[in-house]
Formats: structure tokens, sequence, C-alpha cells
């Protein structure tokens, strides 16, 4: 039985992310509170936040298999969300500068046979950056709807030392090498 393949996400990246695997699935992007609850984790917010969004769309959608997934940024013990503007992509980038930041990477699969999930720890560590360099980068490529107020897949390379990972989509937004075995083992065929 083939089941419909749902990316319960509202975010453009996670969805050309998923295009790479060139399968068929539709787009619904949940409605949900993400505000942290008292005393959760960095870790926990970030796979109930995407356990959160996959159930939320399976609710409505019972036969579907569906993709829900959340990352946090943290640095130090902060976490930098999506910037919204110059002013605070630039507050972001002075408090990364030459600091390690952090991406959790969620991500839930829930169809009619079970759930998984699954949390990918990706470490960026910038390089020290001057004020003319993030003002460079700002105006250049307007970060603002990125947590951590940068683009790895763009310009935003230039900004580190290294990037230590075991799944490079993972920074952009969903981890590619777990989501292909987890889809696999929920009967979606891939190459």
């Amino acid at each position: 039985m083939s089941h419909t393949l749902i990316l319960a996400s509202g975010s453009r990246y996670r969805r050309q992310l998923l295009e790479r695997l060139r399968v068929s699935f539709h787009v619904h992007s949940p409605n949900l509170d993400e505000s942290p609850l008292p005393v959760e984790t960095h870790r926990d917010l970030a796979i109930r936040l995407a356990r959160a969004k996959a159930q939320s769309v399976r609710d409505q959608f019972s036969d579907a298999i569906v993709i829900g997934a959340d990352q946090v940024a943290v640095c130090g013990e902060q976490k930098l969300g999506k910037p919204g503007n110059a002013a605070r992509t630039a507050e972001q980038l002075r408090l990364a500068s030459g600091q390690k930041v952090s991406f959790l990477t969620a991500v839930c699969v829930a169809g009619p046979h079970g759930t998984a999930e699954h949390v990918d720890v990706t470490a960026v560590l910038f390089r020290a950056l001057s004020e003319p360099e993030i003002a460079r980068y700002i105006d250049r490529e307007q970060p603002f709807d990125c947590a951590g107020g940068f683009k790895a897949e763009g310009l935003g390379i230039v900004l580190f030392e290294r990037i230590v990972s075991q799944d490079p989509t993972a920074l952009i937004g969903l981890p590619l090498i777990w989501l292909s075995q987890a889809l696999r083992d929920a009967g979606i065929e891939l190459p």
C-alpha cells in the first residue's frame, strides 16, 4: 500500500532538501506555539517541536507518512533564533564570532506503522569576525530567516573555520542521511 508523504513544515529550505530525494510529497505547515517549556533543554525543545509538527499534520491525514523537523541553534547556553532583520543578524554574528555554535536538528517521521525520531548535532566553529565583514555579509546575503543568521549553503560558508557534522544537510534543516533510511523503513522507495 502506498502512503502519501507530507512535509509538516513551512520552511522553503526543508522543502528544497526533501526535493533532493526525488519523491512525491505534499507540504502542510502546522501552526504551533514554538515557545520553550520551563526547564526544557535545547535538545528536548527541538525533538518536542519536530514531534508536535509531525503529529499535528498526522492528526489530519491519518494514512500519511509525515515528516516534522525543527532546529535549535545554541551558542554557549544562548539560543539563537531566526533574526528577522539586519540588526538582530549582526547581534547573532557578533555573539558567534570566534565561538562554537551547535545546531540541534530534530526530525520525526510518523506514519501508520509507528514513529521514528532523530537529533543530529552539528558544530559550527566561527572565525573571529570583524564589524566590516559582518556588515558586508549581511548586506550581500540577508539571511534574516535562518537560525544563527547565516546560510552555510551560500556565502555564509566564508564565516567559518570548520563544520563538524555527520550529515551536512542537517545544518540546512533536514538530515537527509538519517531521513532516507527512516523513509525506506516506512516503505518509501528510494534509489
